[in-house]
Protein backbone atom coordinates (compact mmCIF):
# COMPACT_ATOMS: atom_id res chain seq x y z
CA UNK A 1 0.00 0.00 0.00
CA UNK A 2 1.25 3.32 -1.22
CA UNK A 3 2.01 6.30 1.27
CA UNK A 4 -0.98 8.48 -0.73
CA UNK A 5 -3.74 5.19 0.18
CA UNK A 6 -2.37 5.23 3.58
CA UNK A 7 -3.20 8.72 4.21
CA UNK A 8 -6.52 8.63 2.43
CA UNK A 9 -7.42 5.37 4.55
CA UNK A 10 -8.36 6.79 8.01
CA UNK A 11 -10.32 10.04 6.11
CA UNK A 12 -11.85 7.02 3.80
CA UNK A 13 -13.05 5.69 7.34
CA UNK A 14 -14.19 8.57 8.62
CA UNK A 15 -16.23 9.21 5.67
CA UNK A 16 -18.00 5.78 5.81
CA UNK A 17 -18.36 6.11 9.48
CA UNK A 18 -20.52 9.18 9.02
CA UNK A 19 -22.46 8.05 5.72
CA UNK A 20 -23.85 4.80 7.73
CA UNK A 21 -24.81 7.11 10.73
CA UNK A 22 -27.10 9.30 8.06
CA UNK A 23 -28.40 6.22 6.24
CA UNK A 24 -29.00 4.48 9.24
CA UNK A 25 -32.05 5.75 10.55
CA UNK A 26 -33.68 5.26 7.18
CA UNK A 27 -32.89 1.63 7.45
CA UNK A 28 -34.33 1.69 11.10
CA UNK A 29 -37.64 2.71 9.44
CA UNK A 30 -37.88 0.95 6.65
CA UNK A 31 -37.06 -2.33 8.60
CA UNK A 32 -39.64 -1.43 11.39
CA UNK A 33 -42.03 -0.63 8.81
CA UNK A 34 -42.20 -4.29 8.05
CA UNK A 35 -42.13 -5.57 12.08
CA UNK A 36 -44.71 -6.19 14.27
CA UNK A 37 -45.34 -3.66 17.10
CA UNK A 38 -43.88 -6.42 19.83
CA UNK A 39 -41.04 -7.36 17.67
CA UNK A 40 -40.25 -3.53 17.34
CA UNK A 41 -40.19 -2.74 21.22
CA UNK A 42 -37.89 -5.95 21.52
CA UNK A 43 -34.88 -5.73 23.91
CA UNK A 44 -32.13 -6.48 22.65
CA UNK A 45 -33.40 -4.98 19.74
CA UNK A 46 -33.72 -7.19 15.87
CA UNK A 47 -32.11 -5.73 13.04
CA UNK A 48 -34.02 -7.79 10.59
CA UNK A 49 -37.66 -8.44 10.41
CA UNK A 50 -38.13 -12.46 11.23
CA UNK A 51 -41.03 -12.19 8.67
CA UNK A 52 -41.75 -9.08 6.60
CA UNK A 53 -45.10 -7.87 7.61
CA UNK A 54 -46.45 -6.25 4.31
CA UNK A 55 -50.13 -6.14 5.26
CA UNK A 56 -48.26 -2.92 7.71
CA UNK A 57 -48.91 -0.21 4.48
CA UNK A 58 -52.54 -1.23 3.34
CA UNK A 59 -53.25 -1.09 7.08
CA UNK A 60 -51.70 2.49 7.43
CA UNK A 61 -52.97 3.95 4.09
CA UNK A 62 -56.81 3.01 6.47
CA UNK A 63 -55.49 5.84 8.91
CA UNK A 64 -53.35 8.07 6.49
CA UNK A 65 -55.31 8.93 3.82
CA UNK A 66 -51.72 9.56 1.73
CA UNK A 67 -53.47 10.28 -2.06
CA UNK A 68 -55.00 13.59 -0.60
CA UNK A 69 -51.91 14.27 1.57
CA UNK A 70 -49.93 14.55 -1.55
CA UNK A 71 -52.22 16.31 -3.95
CA UNK A 72 -51.95 18.96 -0.89
CA UNK A 73 -48.38 18.90 -0.37
CA UNK A 74 -48.13 19.36 -4.53
CA UNK A 75 -50.12 22.11 -4.40
CA UNK A 76 -47.97 23.68 -2.15
CA UNK A 77 -44.41 22.60 -3.36
CA UNK A 78 -44.58 22.84 -6.97
CA UNK A 79 -45.62 26.52 -7.11
CA UNK A 80 -43.18 27.42 -4.53
CA UNK A 81 -40.57 25.74 -6.44
CA UNK A 82 -41.24 27.78 -9.09
CA UNK A 83 -41.47 31.03 -7.73
CA UNK A 84 -38.27 30.32 -6.30
CA UNK A 85 -35.88 28.64 -9.36
CA UNK A 86 -37.72 31.90 -10.77
CA UNK A 87 -37.16 35.28 -8.44
CA UNK A 88 -33.54 33.50 -7.29
CA UNK A 89 -32.50 33.82 -10.61
CA UNK A 90 -33.79 37.28 -11.76
CA UNK A 91 -32.41 38.34 -8.09
CA UNK A 92 -28.83 36.91 -8.88
CA UNK A 93 -28.64 38.17 -12.35
CA UNK A 94 -29.78 41.73 -11.28
CA UNK A 95 -26.66 41.38 -9.07
CA UNK A 96 -24.08 39.64 -11.00
CA UNK A 97 -25.25 41.25 -14.42
CA UNK A 98 -26.47 44.65 -14.08
CA UNK A 99 -24.27 47.83 -12.57
CA UNK A 100 -27.13 49.99 -10.42
CA UNK A 101 -25.94 52.32 -7.27
CA UNK A 102 -25.52 50.33 -4.18
CA UNK A 103 -25.44 46.87 -5.68
CA UNK A 104 -22.57 45.42 -2.81
CA UNK A 105 -24.91 46.82 -0.09
CA UNK A 106 -27.94 44.97 -1.26
CA UNK A 107 -26.01 41.74 -1.65
CA UNK A 108 -24.05 42.10 2.05
CA UNK A 109 -28.02 42.69 3.42
CA UNK A 110 -29.29 39.59 1.42
CA UNK A 111 -26.51 37.92 2.82
CA UNK A 112 -26.89 39.48 6.29
CA UNK A 113 -30.66 38.03 6.27
CA UNK A 114 -29.44 34.61 6.35
CA UNK A 115 -28.40 35.23 9.94
CA UNK A 116 -31.68 36.27 10.95
CA UNK A 117 -33.67 32.94 12.40
CA UNK A 118 -36.98 32.56 10.88
CA UNK A 119 -38.77 32.15 13.54
CA UNK A 120 -38.22 35.65 14.78
CA UNK A 121 -40.27 36.52 11.71
CA UNK A 122 -43.43 34.35 12.10
CA UNK A 123 -45.38 37.02 14.04
CA UNK A 124 -45.13 40.08 11.98
CA UNK A 125 -45.43 37.48 8.81
CA UNK A 126 -48.39 36.27 10.47
CA UNK A 127 -50.05 39.61 11.33
CA UNK A 128 -49.21 41.31 7.88
CA UNK A 129 -51.39 38.04 5.74
CA UNK A 130 -53.73 38.79 8.53
CA UNK A 131 -53.77 42.29 7.69
CA UNK A 132 -54.59 41.72 3.66
CA UNK A 133 -56.81 38.60 4.90
CA UNK A 134 -55.48 35.57 4.22
CA UNK A 135 -55.33 34.08 7.90
CA UNK A 136 -55.43 30.71 6.72
CA UNK A 137 -54.72 28.62 3.41
CA UNK A 138 -52.47 27.91 0.83
CA UNK A 139 -51.54 31.32 -0.10
CA UNK A 140 -49.78 32.50 3.05
CA UNK A 141 -47.59 29.25 1.85
CA UNK A 142 -47.01 30.18 -2.20
CA UNK A 143 -46.74 33.52 -2.40
CA UNK A 144 -43.27 34.17 -0.34
CA UNK A 145 -41.57 31.90 -3.02
CA UNK A 146 -42.18 34.41 -5.45
CA UNK A 147 -40.90 37.12 -3.74
CA UNK A 148 -37.16 36.82 -4.35
CA UNK A 149 -36.54 33.19 -3.72
CA UNK A 150 -34.15 33.75 -0.59
CA UNK A 151 -30.91 34.66 0.04
CA UNK A 152 -29.39 31.57 -0.16
CA UNK A 153 -30.84 30.71 -3.45
CA UNK A 154 -29.74 34.19 -4.83
CA UNK A 155 -26.05 33.67 -3.54
CA UNK A 156 -26.07 30.01 -5.39
CA UNK A 157 -27.41 31.75 -8.45
CA UNK A 158 -25.32 35.04 -8.56
CA UNK A 159 -21.53 32.68 -8.26
CA UNK A 160 -22.62 31.03 -10.80
CA UNK A 161 -23.66 33.67 -12.98
CA UNK A 162 -20.39 35.60 -11.94
CA UNK A 163 -18.37 32.35 -13.53
CA UNK A 164 -20.25 33.23 -17.05
CA UNK A 165 -18.06 35.52 -19.41
CA UNK A 166 -19.67 38.83 -20.07
CA UNK A 167 -19.50 38.48 -23.63
CA UNK A 168 -22.10 36.20 -23.80
CA UNK A 169 -24.21 39.00 -22.66
CA UNK A 170 -22.58 41.98 -24.93
CA UNK A 171 -23.26 39.54 -27.78
CA UNK A 172 -26.68 39.09 -27.47
CA UNK A 173 -27.04 42.67 -26.50
CA UNK A 174 -25.39 43.65 -29.72
CA UNK A 175 -28.14 41.83 -31.17
CA UNK A 176 -30.83 43.55 -29.90
CA UNK A 177 -31.95 41.03 -26.96
CA UNK A 178 -33.06 43.15 -23.98
CA UNK A 179 -32.28 41.70 -20.01
CA UNK A 180 -35.24 38.84 -19.86
CA UNK A 181 -33.96 37.48 -23.20
CA UNK A 182 -30.56 37.23 -22.02
CA UNK A 183 -31.96 35.89 -18.61
CA UNK A 184 -34.19 32.61 -19.81
CA UNK A 185 -32.60 31.85 -23.67
CA UNK A 186 -28.42 32.85 -22.80
CA UNK A 187 -27.74 32.19 -19.79
CA UNK A 188 -30.11 29.67 -17.51
CA UNK A 189 -29.36 26.56 -19.90
CA UNK A 190 -25.84 27.39 -18.72
CA UNK A 191 -26.58 27.09 -15.33
CA UNK A 192 -28.73 24.06 -15.13
CA UNK A 193 -26.85 21.88 -12.23
CA UNK A 194 -27.55 25.14 -9.67
CA UNK A 195 -31.19 25.08 -11.01
CA UNK A 196 -31.92 22.08 -10.25
CA UNK A 197 -29.71 21.85 -7.06
CA UNK A 198 -31.87 24.97 -5.78
CA UNK A 199 -35.14 23.23 -7.62
CA UNK A 200 -33.62 20.30 -4.81
CA UNK A 201 -33.37 22.31 -1.83
CA UNK A 202 -36.53 23.91 -2.29
CA UNK A 203 -38.65 21.01 -3.40
CA UNK A 204 -37.32 19.12 0.41
CA UNK A 205 -37.92 22.24 2.48
CA UNK A 206 -41.75 22.37 1.24
CA UNK A 207 -42.00 18.64 1.38
CA UNK A 208 -40.81 18.75 5.15
CA UNK A 209 -42.10 21.72 6.44
CA UNK A 210 -44.40 21.57 9.24
CA UNK A 211 -44.52 25.00 10.92
CA UNK A 212 -45.96 26.50 7.84
CA UNK A 213 -48.77 24.54 7.70
CA UNK A 214 -49.19 24.44 11.37
CA UNK A 215 -49.80 28.09 11.49
CA UNK A 216 -52.00 28.48 7.97
CA UNK A 217 -53.92 25.47 7.41
CA UNK A 218 -56.62 25.00 10.04
CA UNK A 219 -58.38 22.27 7.56
CA UNK A 220 -57.99 18.92 8.07
CA UNK A 221 -58.83 18.42 3.99
CA UNK A 222 -55.93 20.50 3.46
CA UNK A 223 -53.34 19.46 5.67
CA UNK A 224 -49.93 18.19 3.66
CA UNK A 225 -48.15 14.79 4.45
CA UNK A 226 -45.77 16.69 6.94
CA UNK A 227 -48.29 17.69 9.00
CA UNK A 228 -50.78 14.72 8.70
CA UNK A 229 -47.95 12.57 9.59
CA UNK A 230 -47.91 14.62 12.66
CA UNK A 231 -51.36 14.71 13.68
CA UNK A 232 -51.58 10.86 12.59
CA UNK A 233 -48.41 10.36 15.18
CA UNK A 234 -50.37 12.53 18.03
CA UNK A 235 -53.35 10.08 17.09
CA UNK A 236 -51.78 7.15 16.93
CA UNK A 237 -48.74 6.82 19.12
CA UNK A 238 -48.49 3.16 19.87
CA UNK A 239 -49.00 2.09 16.45
CA UNK A 240 -45.38 2.10 15.68
CA UNK A 241 -45.34 -0.21 12.81
CA UNK A 242 -48.25 1.89 11.40
CA UNK A 243 -46.60 5.20 11.89
CA UNK A 244 -43.36 3.98 10.19
CA UNK A 245 -45.24 2.64 7.34
CA UNK A 246 -46.90 6.25 6.81
CA UNK A 247 -42.91 7.87 7.92
CA UNK A 248 -41.64 5.54 4.22
CA UNK A 249 -44.49 6.11 2.23
CA UNK A 250 -43.99 10.04 3.34
CA UNK A 251 -40.60 10.23 2.93
CA UNK A 252 -40.13 7.94 -0.30
CA UNK A 253 -40.79 10.33 -2.93
CA UNK A 254 -38.58 13.03 -1.34
CA UNK A 255 -35.63 10.71 -1.51
CA UNK A 256 -36.45 9.03 -4.93
CA UNK A 257 -35.89 12.99 -6.62
CA UNK A 258 -33.28 13.18 -4.50
CA UNK A 259 -31.53 9.78 -6.00
CA UNK A 260 -32.62 11.46 -9.71
CA UNK A 261 -31.38 14.56 -9.08
CA UNK A 262 -28.02 14.01 -7.09
CA UNK A 263 -25.45 14.23 -9.74
CA UNK A 264 -26.41 17.83 -11.00
CA UNK A 265 -27.18 18.65 -7.37
CA UNK A 266 -23.46 18.09 -5.87
CA UNK A 267 -22.31 19.80 -9.20
CA UNK A 268 -24.19 22.37 -8.57
CA UNK A 269 -22.65 22.85 -5.00
CA UNK A 270 -19.04 22.36 -6.15
CA UNK A 271 -19.28 24.46 -8.87
CA UNK A 272 -20.84 27.39 -7.32
CA UNK A 273 -18.51 27.82 -4.95
CA UNK A 274 -15.31 27.82 -7.10
CA UNK A 275 -16.77 30.89 -8.89
CA UNK A 276 -15.25 34.34 -8.00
Amino acid sequence: MNTQNRTNLPLSLVVAFMGLACVFPFYWMLRSSFMGNLEIYSYPPVFFPKVFKFENYPNALTLFPFGKYLVNTLTITLPSVFGILLTSTMAAYALARIDFPFKKTIFALVLASMLMPGTVTIIPIFKGWVALGFPSGYVPLIVPAFLGGGAFNIFLSRQFFMGIPKDLDEAAHIDGAGHATILFRVLLPLIKPVLISIGLFAFILYWNDVLGPLIYINRNDQNTIAQGLANFRAGFGTDYKAIMAASVMSVAPAVALYFFGQKYFIEGIVLSGLKS
